[in-house]
């Protein structure tokens, strides 16, 4: 288990540079603000940005949780991102394990955010270069100023099938949210004879605690 929180940990590290426009104090600014009247991949980074730096300055404990929930429902797209984080585990799944799961791990990710956001006091993120892909992909570059320390390179994926751009995933100086999150969870699972179940479990609980 020790090994699981550790990956875990890193992983929020991560995820947190990488969503710190989320964070009271932080402000896009910049090219950001002009990009994101251009480009709806952009729009959408600055508008999370925007909502969650709201919530968090106005809320805190299981309000401030609930809030940055609704953002990471809002503008990411969390099935695919279960999805992709379980990888070949994902078919072996019911229709009522993949419920649990995502459900179980929205709540643990919307908790490690809130807990942490406090932690940060005037980070600055610019938006700057879009690069759109194929199949509906853009990948938004971003800068994050720290107070203290070099800047943070982030970039934002952003991918729109049809219903709307979402974000997929996030990658602080070159470590992909996804990709990490999917070595931790498959690696708990293998230690756990290769069954999920025991991974929505352990999901569940800590949803609760």
């Amino acid at each position: 288990m020790s090994s699981f929180v550790h990956r875990r940990n890193v992983l929020r590290l991560a995820t947190v540079a990488a969503v710190a426009a989320t964070v009271p104090g932080l402000a896009v600014v910049g090219a950001g603000q002009a990009l994101a009247e251009q480009d709806p991949a952009a729009q959408l980074v600055q508008s999370a940005a925007n909502q969650a730096i709201e919530v968090a300055r106005v809320n805190a404990g299981p309000t401030r949780e609930a809030g940055i929930r609704r953002v990471l429902e809002s503008y990411f797209d969390l099935a695919y991102m279960g999805r992709s984080t379980l990888g070949s585990y994902w078919d072996k799944t019911t229709p009522e394990q993949r419920q649990r799961f995502l459900k179980a791990s929205a709540s643990v990710e919307a908790r490690s955010y809130a807990e942490r956001f406090g932690s940060y006091r005037g980070q600055t993120i610019t938006v700057g270069r879009i690069t759109p892909r194929a199949n509906g992909v853009s990948i938004v570059d971003s800068k994050l100023t720290q107070t203290s320390g070099d800047p943070v390179t982030v970039q934002w994926e952003v991918r729109n099938e049809g219903q709307g751009p979402r974000i997929v995933d996030v990658k602080t100086e070159g470590v992909s949210m996804t990709m990490t999150r999917r070595a931790d969870f498959v690696s708990y699972i293998r230690n756990h004879g290769g069954e999920v179940e025991a991974l929505i479990d352990e999901l569940e609980a800590r949803a609760k605690r």
